[in-house]
């Protein structure tokens, strides 16, 4: 049975949305136990006393905090995301998640639980909503400020990888975002990423900004700066249009009687766009599952990034990732 390690101390609003969506994750799921990992003292009042069976406590007082540095958290032992990341490490626990310090969690991760052979940066992935009934998996969207070109192919493997074993698509198709579909546009790391990339099967080539939204490909690959500047564009995107609607339905009642009747048209964008529906950002290149939520998740948004965690500890992905990165790395000769 796997065990998840949860960093309950992690998320903005402290254990209560954490522990309430492990709890809803535990009653849909009985595959699965957890540690959760906090202050004892706040998490026990939380939790029925017929999970204790299925949820351990790891005491512990010390919580990184937004404010603090990502490097604190190689200092501070006693945190509760170290403990956690320990846990894997130790192998006491299958996968991590946490709605903490993202910085602190992809550091830990990266030099506690180490990277998968063949992986020089972890990236962080993320799944957006398109027009068409599935979602693009959009790679590095924060992990990496700079990346070269060996680094946008590693990731386009991973990302690959994660869309066949724990998205099941059959065949992922990959497409490197740049200014134009043309395969002499991009700048130079882009441009040198397009030779590489051009070897793994489903590329595409090519795509810009839209074709994500679009369900052009499955998969984009982008450094993590671009990547970071296009999640919070799209999620401001999206708050700015929801408000947009609202205020105008309120202006007169034919629009108040029209937005009853598409009550189940809202309904249904709400959760095509809803971060909550997807759960959190999976880290990969490293040699375990580690989940990064949003700080401010909310019970579903918890339970779904442990239904994440579970569906990626079940799927051998440190393995094939290493097989793949080996098989194309030797057909490229990449240095």
């Amino acid at each position: 049975m796997l065990k998840i390690a949860i960093d309950a101390m992690g998320g903005d609003f402290g254990p209560e949305p954490i522990i309430e969506g492990l709890i809803a994750a535990l009653k849909k799921n009985n595959n699965f136990t957890a540690i959760a990992v906090g202050k004892k003292n706040e998490l026990l009042p939380l939790i029925p006393h017929y999970f204790l069976s299925r949820i351990e406590i790891l005491d512990t007082d010390d919580v990184i905090s937004m404010s603090d540095s990502a490097t604190d958290a190689l200092k501070r032992k006693e945190s509760t995301i170290y403990k956690a990341i320990e846990l894997v490490r130790d192998g006491n626990a299958d996968a991590v998640v946490s709605a903490g310090h993202s910085g602190a969690s992809m550091s830990l991760a990266t030099l506690r639980i180490g990277r998968i052979k063949g992986v020089n940066r972890p990236a962080i992935a993320t799944l957006m909503p398109t027009s068409e009934n599935q979602n693009t998996l959009v790679l590095d969207v924060g992990a990496n400020v700079d990346s070269d070109a060996k680094n946008l192919f590693e990731f386009a493997i991973m990302g690959q990888v994660y869309a066949q074993y724990v998205l099941r698509l059959d065949e992922p198709i990959v497409g490197l975002l740049s200014n134009g579909e043309e395969d002499s546009k991009g700048n130079e790391v882009t441009k040198e990423a397009y030779k590489l990339l051009s070897k793994i099967p489903n590329f595409a080539g090519n795509v810009e900004g839209s074709d994500i939204f679009k369900g052009t490909v499955d998969v984009v690959v982008c450094d993590g700066f671009v990547g970071n500047i296009l999640l919070k564009t799209a999620e401001g995107v999206a708050d700015t249009i929801g408000k947009i609607i609202k205020k105008n339905l309120k202006r007169s009642l034919i629009s108040i009687a029209g937005a009853v009747l598409m009550r189940k048209v809202f309904k249904n964008l709400k959760v095509r766009v809803d971060y909550a529906e997807y759960g959190g950002a999976p880290l990969l290149g490293v040699k375990a599952p580690v989940i990064i939520a949003h700080g401010k998740s909310n019970p579903k948004a918890i339970q779904n990034a442990i239904f994440q965690a579970i569906n990626a500890a079940s799927s051998n992905l440190d393995t094939i990732i290493e097989q793949r990165l080996a098989k194309y790395s030797n057909n490229q000769e990449i240095n």
